[in-house]
Formats: structure tokens, sequence, C-alpha cells
């Protein structure tokens, strides 16, 4: 009996090794929409950066399937797109101090408003409440030549401030940032 006991045991601890040693082999996929991320500046240089997921478009159109127009959009996809200012910025006459917001925005065909908001650590866009908006700005909507499969966004340095470009399809937008 004895025997069977300690058989029992070092199988039991034997099996419990393996499967674990399996379980860690196991990478996850890679993300439909993967995460990026968009900087302005470099380094202790750096400004400000946004993390965002990257949708894909996949024969879908912006404002009825994806982004639907007039209602609160996360930014991206998964995790609502966060901001974080390293130094303190203006939006729209409204002084924005060093730190993290969350961006979402309110997509329409002639123009989208920007919104940024003291919610963190929300999926989607389910945690945005009005009364957290720090700042908010209405963009007009431009059209670009080529089509932009992945949602995508980019700063662009401009004098006194950045310029946040947001793309996906056609549409383009543009989101003044002053200093």
């Amino acid at each position: 009996m004895k025997n069977f006991k300690l058989f029992t045991t070092i199988t039991f601890a034997f099996m419990m090794l393996v499967s674990y040693n399996v379980d860690a082999q196991k990478f996850r996929g890679l993300d439909k929409s993967p995460m990026d991320a968009a900087s302005l500046g470099r380094g202790n240089k750096q400004l400000a950066i946004v993390y965002y997921g990257r949708p894909q478009l996949k024969g879908r159109t912006v404002g009825e399937e994806l982004a639907p127009y007039g209602k609160v959009w996360r930014t991206g996809a998964n995790e609502a797109t966060k901001l974080i200012l390293n130094t303190d910025m203006n939006l729209n006459g409204t002084s924005l101090p060093a730190g993290a917001y969350s961006l979402f925005t309110i997509p329409g065909e002639k123009e989208w408003e920007v919104i940024v908001s003291s919610d963190l650590n929300n999926w989607g866009a389910s945690g945005y409440k009005k009364e957290n908006t720090v700042a908010s700005i209405k963009v007009p909507v431009t059209m670009g030549e080529e089509s932009l499969e992945a949602f995508s966004m980019a700063f662009e340095a401009v004098e006194g401030g950045a310029h946040l470009h947001m793309g996906w399809d056609k549409i383009r937008i543009a989101v003044p940032f002053t200093k």
C-alpha cells in the first residue's frame, strides 16, 4: 500500500509537471485589431503618445457598420484609446495638464467630435461618461485619395503644437493641440 501511494504521488507530480509545460508553450495568435502607438517626439523629448487598436475595414463601411455616425466610439478597437500627454497642452481653448486620458470620438459625415476624457481603463466606449469630458472639439472631415484598410493615427508637429491625424478608408480628420 505504501508503494502504491508513493507511485500515485510521483505519477500525479509528473503529470502536473508535464501539463504545466504543455500550457506554458501555447501562445495566442495575432490580434485581429492589433495595438499600435503614435507618438510626438522620442525618448525624453516625447510630448505625447496615443495607444490604440487598429480595426480593419474588411469590406465594411465607416459610419454604418464601423464607427457609427452620431454614436460615441472608442476611437479604435478593443480597449478605449489612451492618450498620454507628457507636457501640458490645450485643445479648443481648454487646458489639458500632463497626464493620461481616454480619447473618444463621435463620428459624423461632415465633422467628428473628438473627446478627451478622464475615464481610464475602459473596454470600448462602455465606460464613457459625458460628465468626465475634460475637453472636446469638432473637426471637419476631409477625404483622402487613398483608402486605408486599417484605422490609423499619426502626430504631426506644427508651429505652436501638434496635429493628431486620424484616417480610415478615405476619411481624414486632424485634431489641433497647442502648447
